[in-house]
């Protein structure tokens, strides 16, 4: 692995005890810290010494606290207050004993449905409160509109002599799709930054749909089932009708409400990471009619069931349409998840490139299976401490590959988004050298290797240190370090003027070791190392040559 030293650490092995590695917003094991936001200039160096990090860029006119806690206490009251309207309707209606039934009976798939969107959401999971309050949602503001809505339209239609069913097929679809949309989406409109891509579109779209569900199944299980059997023949009949409807809306057709609104979820992932205007007003309205097609069409078959009598109509609507395309959606997702985790190998060689990151670092994020062995390697060499630093250091990189690879994509077009991407990928950059400082250089069993952007160097058993071509296929773990800081680039990368005179600083510090020194000792004579046209304004590393930063933006 990449040993790197926090800047200002004597010891290039094992940094202090005071300096913990800066938290990422979000990481597994956050340890608190940091320094205010004027102590991170654009003069500082990547890596900034870990105890004067603030992970959290501030931004510019943030608004007062007032104004801050505001929406989330209404949006808690909010869900507060329908939760306890639903329970009180659905106590009052159906009994606490059709209640108990029902919502036990309704809760049963939520796990499985729930750790399905986890799995879906390794790569860069996001924070529980926020998947908390999607499935909220769902569960109590979601399911109370809708219900309201659908009773008041069930009313008109039959005073104006219009058949109930068209309820299901007309007026459902509409206002449940948009209410279980609500929540993302407004979590999409003042969380931006936690959308990542359209995975954390169809988690977020659909744990509300989850929510949603459960709550319409304690309904028919409790109320339709148990409630309306009981009533009329007794508990056992009560008992036989939770359990056909049971089969039929869970093990048949549980997985309708996500599907339905997965479509809205892809609509904004892809709204997310487009930098067209147009593209991100279309795909979120795109997705949401998709949805309510689906929804309706799904509605529709049981209505034309029931008004024609041929219940082939249900089978084949069924096994011809809605089961291939659950599966379609499906394996859209799974290989999505897949091409999205290949986004640290895609977007990160370009910091291997540039000597922030080597090679087996970038090849180790590529699959679930190879993070689990870098996190098992750390801990076996570093204890437990190593294996939480490799997830925290996982989970930043794969931040810092979304970031740049939203950089790219034209995501912060003006300079107010830009500046701020440009803080985060430097608390990013610091973050990632702290977490590696605690595993790096602590594997007895292997040799001191350095990566200079191009080249590694190994130190071999008789003492002298050769250049090695990196392989063609990265291994992993590879023990290498990484050169010293860079040095100062004019400008911010991707703006007009990089690297033109009197621009604002970048990264890079004046100052270094003493001549011929580097911070692991003598630089041998035979370290070419990349080119860069420049040095420090003071002191430099003789024979040490630097590497050019990452193209600007296009």
């Amino acid at each position: 692995m990449v040993d790197v030293p926090p800047s200002g650490s004597p010891d290039p092995v094992s940094p202090p005890a005071s300096s913990p590695p800066a938290p990422i917003p979000g990481a597994p094991e956050q340890v608190s810290g940091g320094v205010t936001a004027a102590e991170v200039t654009p003069d500082a160096v990547p890596p900034f010494p870990a105890e004067h990090v603030q992970t959290v860029a501030p931004v510019p006119g943030r608004r007062s606290a007032l104004r801050r806690w505001l929406p989330l206490t209404g949006a808690i009251t909010l869900i507060a207050a329908a939760a306890i309207g639903m329970l009180v309707f659905l106590g009052y209606s159906m009994g606490l004993t059709g209640l108990a039934i029902g919502l036990t009976a309704a809760i049963l798939p939520v796990p499985l449905f729930a750790g399905a969107f986890a799995w879906l959401d390794r790569y860069e999971p996001e924070p529980v409160k926020y998947l908390v309050f999607c499935f909220a949602w769902g569960a109590a503001v979601a399911t109370a509109v809708a219900l309201a809505v659908n009773t008041g339209a069930s009313w008109l239609f039959d005073r104006f002599g219009l058949p109930e069913a068209l309820v299901a097929v007309l007026v459902a679809p509409f206002i449940e799709e948009s209410m279980k949309a609500a929540g993302p989406m407004l979590l999409f409109w003042r969380r931006r930054a936690e959308w990542s891509g359209i995975t954390d579109g169809i988690v977020y779209c659909g744990l509300s749909a989850l929510g949603f569900a459960m709550v319409e199944n304690v309904l028919y299980l409790g109320g339709h089932g148990y409630a309306a059997g009981a009533e009329e023949y007794g508990p056992a009949t009560g008992l036989t009708n939770v359990f056909m409807i049971f089969i039929v809306r869970i093990l048949f057709s549980g997985f309708a409400h996500p599907l339905f609104t997965a479509m809205t979820g892809i609509g904004l992932g892809i709204s997310a990471r487009s930098a067209d205007r147009h593209m991100r007003w279309l795909a979120p309205i795109g997705g949401l009619l998709l949805a309510m097609i689906l929804h309706g069409t799904f509605n529709l078959l049981p209505t034309l069931t029931e008004a024609t009598g041929e219940s082939l109509i249900m089978l084949y609507g069924y096994l011809g349409f809605m089961v291939p395309f659950f599966f379609v959606v499906v394996g859209f997702a799974i290989a999505l998840r897949s091409w999205e985790g290949r986004l640290t190998e895609r977007v990160l060689d370009l910091y291997v490139r540039t000597g922030w990151f080597a090679p087996p670092e970038v090849a180790a994020l590529g699959s679930l299976g190879r993070r689990h062995s870098a996190r098992q390697w750390a801990k076996r060499v570093a204890g437990p401490a190593g294996g939480k630093a490799m997830s925290s250091f996982q989970f930043a990189a794969t931040r810092l590959a979304i970031l740049r690879d939203g950089m790219q994509r034209g995501l912060a077009g003006d300079p107010r988004e830009m500046e701020k991407a440009t803080v985060e990928e430097r608390e990013l950059l610091a973050a990632v050298t702290g977490y590696r400082a605690v595993f790096a250089g602590r594997d007895p069993q292997t040799p001191p290797a350095w990566w200079d952007g191009q080249m590694y160097r190994i130190a071999f058993p008789d003492g002298v240190v050769h250049t090695v071509a990196p392989p063609a296929e990265p291994v992993m773990p590879v023990p290498v370090r990484l050169p010293p800081p860079m040095p100062v680039y004019a400008g911010v990368w991707g703006h007009p003027g990089y690297g033109a005179p009197g621009g604002p600083s970048g990264y890079g510090q004046p100052g270094g070791p003493p001549a011929g020194q580097s911070p692991y000792g003598p630089v041998p004579p035979q370290y070419p190392g990349p080119q860069y046209p420049g040095h420090y304004p003071g002191q430099h590393y003789p024979g040490q040559q630097y590497p050019p930063p990452p193209p600007p933006y296009k």
